[in-house]
């Protein structure tokens, strides 16, 4: 179907932060799909015509939709746990709610909520976190191709360091793994991610068996965890007594690059930053899980000068909210207690091109490009009364940005699209 979506149009061709020139606008625009697909964006008036189908969402914002690279798909329930420090809130709440996934009719209906979600705050694509039960994976892969979304995911390889109803074996997590791969990646806009939970909970011999996955599928993502905070590197390195530093351990397995996304990555040594700068492997900024469980201030200024690239996630279910707005928010503030400042085009660049350049797939989603996936998000800057009320001073594109991100939620979701398909109301 070939249809014409109106609005104010805003999409990134470089990162604000280093250009001026970093995005195109047009106030009274237009974006033409085709079959899933962005086939022109311009003037409206340019490209109308009388045979056209039209969407009319003035006077909202037309962005692409947001993509959020890490999240944890079987903490749905989780979310809002009054927390201690990461381990204990770990052990005490998303470990046993995990282990409820092995159902496949729980696991399917907790995929169907979980989608309903991130579709209602905006977020268009995904690199989930599944539980170790490889019925979780099927039940979020197949709830995503219903919808024809483009989701990352996999089933979390864990051998040891918590209840055995969520553990695996090295060899079952490699079979489940490598079937589900031969399953999913690549079929429609699916993509698969190799995922070992973090050093704590994979022995040697299951890291040895998640690098030669990674080998056999050098086109899968890895995702995984690192320096979330004191007391888990700490644990880590008793583990791993021979490892350099943390980093040192994905390394010598093998998985290091830049389809590796490591959630977190804040309390870094300088060998690991010049390494992951090396391969080109992804730090993932997760601030509301880092606030909620006080686990550091990620140094987003620090990982950009040493040419690491960066993402920006919900990190649901240590993360507070769904939305890729409030995680803006909150990234904000922590960078400012770090003297550092993220400007809104800025922000709303890591959320969309920014996101989409760590997963290694700006060819497809996270731009209004001519021949990307017409994944959009429209945004109502004026959604509830407070917003309204600061609108009507605001003078300028990037206060208004900054209104949506430091005041919006759900609420200011005007609609959704995935492949150019309405998926709100």
């Amino acid at each position: 179907m070939r249809q014409l979506i109106r609005g104010r149009t805003l999409s990134f061709h470089a990162d604000p932060a280093e250009t001026g020139k970093a995005f195109t606008y047009h106030h009274d625009g237009a974006i033409i799909t085709r079959d899933g697909r962005i086939e022109a964006i311009g003037d409206y008036a340019t490209l109308r015509a009388p045979d056209l189908p039209e969407i009319d969402h003035r006077p909202h914002l037309i962005l692409p939709g947001f993509i959020d690279p890490h999240l944890h798909f079987p903490q749905v329930q989780v979310i809002a746990s009054w927390g201690a420090q990461l381990l204990d809130w770990l052990n005490t709440y998303t470990f046993p709610a995990e282990a409820r996934f092995a159902d496949p009719a729980h696991a399917a209906t907790m995929a169907d909520a979980f989608l309903r979600l991130l579709l209602s705050h905006g977020t268009t694509t995904a690199a989930a976190f599944c539980s170790s039960h490889p019925q979780s994976a099927d039940a979020l892969f197949t709830a995503a191709r219903a919808r024809n979304m483009a989701m990352i995911a996999g089933k979390v390889m864990m051998d040891r360091n918590a209840p055995d109803a969520v553990l695996d074996t090295p060899q079952q997590g490699y079979d489940d793994s490598k079937r589900l791969i031969e399953t999913w990646h690549g079929h429609g806009r699916q993509r698969y991610a190799i995922t070992p939970r973090f050093a704590i909970t994979s022995t040697p011999e299951q890291l040895a068996m998640t690098g030669q996955l990674a080998r056999e599928h050098p086109d899968c993502h890895i995702q995984t965890h690192l320096s979330e905070n004191h007391a888990e590197i700490e644990l880590t390195l008793s583990l791993y007594p021979k490892a350099r530093d943390y980093l040192d351990i994905y390394e010598t397995h093998g998985l290091l690059g830049p389809k590796l996304l490591l959630g977190h990555s804040i309390h870094l040594k300088p060998r690991e930053i010049a390494r992951m700068a090396e391969t080109g492997s992804r730090a993932i900024f997760c601030p509301t899980s880092n606030l909620f469980l006080g686990s550091g201030l990620f140094d987003e200024a620090g990982l950009r000068a040493a040419g690491i690239t960066t993402g920006i996630a919900t990190d649901i279910g240590g993360g507070t909210s769904y939305s890729m707005l409030q995680t803006l928010n909150e990234g904000y503030k922590i960078l400012q207690l770090r003297g550092q400042k993220l400007h809104p085009l800025a922000a709303f660049h890591w959320a969309t091109r920014g996101n989409a350049l760590a997963l290694g797939m700006a060819d497809r989603i996270g731009t209004l490009d001519p021949g990307t996936d017409a994944d959009l998000v429209v945004l109502n800057s004026r959604a509830t009364p407070a917003m309204a009320l600061r609108m009507e001073t605001v003078e300028t594109l990037a206060e208004e940005l900054f209104v949506l991100q430091i005041l919006g939620d759900d609420r200011a979701i005007a609609q959704t699209y995935v492949a150019g398909k309405p998926m709100l109301g």
